[in-house]
């Protein structure tokens, strides 16, 4: 055996990190129980609640506007089909070291090329534009009448001209029918193939739950009852002083009666439920290999899903925690220092690339955004070093530009689409009243927006245009952090 670690990563979509706490009514044992083994991230952000910017951040340690993927590649909205050409993936430094390395799952990176591009051997299913298999429902077929033929129990909300939205449902068959225990049975075999040899190997499990629309099969479609699901804590905001796009997605979601949000959020419980026991039976298969001792596990999120929270649904725009934090929990007996810890300090998902090398001994990826999180794994930094955070969301199907900077308890959420946010998350953790007015808070916002240029200039992000009709950042930076003007000025 190979005194580097082995390394498994079970990456969801739209998986909430509240939900695999151990204390949260979500039935999730498998995560808590890994959590307890191990070191629960408490503070792991994604760097754009949209897919494919958030796994290019994953992938190559570096902020969208340095890895070009700016929103969904897959369709004609794309405003880049592809990383850019000088970028590198810590997968090929991994296999560059020596390691085995092994991918099925969601990709969602690039249209122009696949994980074997990027030093994967691909298995079983691999869906490179993201396709969901919901339970043994591969809908939906062109019409309502024809996907209730398929589905019980449903949450729809109707658009007038549009089709309905299904938000939740019941699928008939079993959990072995269902694309993540197919993704699962062959990663199983996988890792089969993998533990047996004598070099050290790279295992990607990337499932497309727990994505909307929430359909999953019996029994996890009726494991929590809707009754006694209480609603999130911001469910009554009306959004009044947030931006309109916020207010105007609410407005879909206001259809629903608590009881069918009640019954969403059930089935929403019910699919994370639904992967937890297939994320158990990858970790059983690792113990019984007997190379759990040095091998990371990681479960994660490429982002997170509102779920309820202040009245939405989904992801996008509305730049709350519920659909930023994402989990992050890592095992690893032969290296973790005093298991069991909670860690506070502020993770991103384009750090754990950096770790994954640091571990393997292997060098780092050049000029990376990402830092690795080792020192925190194996206690030899004491947390609490990382209090900021800084975001890039460059809009979905439709397009906008949105910036986070928090540092500490305040976050600012630049809007250039509308006016912008700021929040003190100590005092109100549920992002209930919007402080940018507050004039007690001006010296507050001057250094946030301070900090966000210096993140800026660091990522070489877009948002520096002195240009009158988009320079709308309330303060513009220091000519020390202004980024030299393009050729085209």
């Amino acid at each position: 055996m190979s005194d580097r670690p082995n390394i498994l990563i079970v990456m969801c979509d739209h998986l909430q990190s509240a939900v695999t706490r151990a204390d949260h009514p979500c039935p999730m044992p498998r995560a808590a129980q890994l959590g307890g083994e191990g070191v629960r991230f408490d503070a792991c952000y994604t760097l754009a609640t949209h897919c494919c910017p958030a796994r290019a951040s994953f992938m190559t340690a570096l902020y969208p506007t340095r890895h070009g993927v700016y929103n969904n590649i897959a369709n004609p909205t794309a405003l880049r089909l592809g990383l850019n050409p000088d970028c590198v993936t810590w997968s090929e430094v991994l296999r560059d070291r020596g390691y085995q390395l092994s991918f099925t799952g969601k990709w969602h990176v690039s249209a122009l090329e696949g994980p074997k591009d990027r030093g994967w051997h691909e298995f079983g299913l691999v869906t490179a534009t993201g396709h969901r298999g919901r339970g043994t429902w591969d809908g939906p077929p062109p019409g309502r009448r024809d996907r209730e033929q398929h589905l019980s129990n449903c949450v729809w909300v109707p658009r007038d001209g549009w089709p309905d939205v299904l938000l939740s449902g019941v699928s008939g068959g079993t959990i072995e029918q269902t694309t993540e225990a197919r993704q699962t049975a062959d990663a199983l075999e996988e890792l089969g193939r993998l533990s047996s040899g004598s070099d050290p190997w790279c295992l990607y499990v990337g499932w497309g739950g727990p994505h909307d629309p929430y359909v999953i099969p019996e029994p996890y479609a009726s494991l929590v009852d809707p009754a006694s699901v209480t609603l999130p804590a911001s469910y009554g905001d009306d959004l009044a002083d947030r931006p309109a796009i916020y207010r105007r997605q609410q407005q879909l979601w206001n259809q629903l009666t608590e009881a069918e949000v009640r019954q969403a959020i059930a089935h929403y419980w019910g699919y994370c439920a639904l992967l937890d026991e297939l994320f158990g039976r990858l970790v059983d298969a690792l113990d019984a290999s007997g190379q759990a001792e040095n091998t990371i596990v990681v479960f994660t999120s490429d982002h997170a899903d509102l779920v309820g929270a202040h009245g939405l649904f989904l992801k996008g725009i509305p730049a709350f925690e519920e659909a930023y934090k994402i989990p992050f929990i890592v095992r690893w007996p032969g290296g973790i220092a005093d298991p069991g810890r909670e860690v506070r300090s502020i993770a991103r998902i384009c750090d754990f690339g950096p770790t994954f090398l640091e571990a393997a001994g292997a060098s780092p990826i050049p000029d990376a955004d990402g830092r690795s999180l080792l020192p925190l794994l194996t206690a030899d930094e004491p947390d609490g070093r990382r209090q900021e955070l800084y975001t890039q969301m460059n809009g979905v199907e439709l397009y906008y530009t949105q910036r986070i900077m928090r540092v500490g308890r305040y976050k600012y959420v630049f809007n250039g689409f509308d006016f912008d946010e700021l929040y003190d998350l100590e005092a109100d953790p549920n992002e209930l009243k919007n402080l940018i007015n507050d004039p007690a808070l001006e010296g507050v916002r001057r250094r946030l927006l301070d900090r966000l240029w210096v993140w800026a200039r660091d990522t070489q992000d877009t948002i520096d245009n002195q240009y009158p009709t988009v320079g709308l950042v309330p303060i513009g930076p220091h000519p020390s952090l202004r980024r030299s003007p393009t050729p085209e000025g």
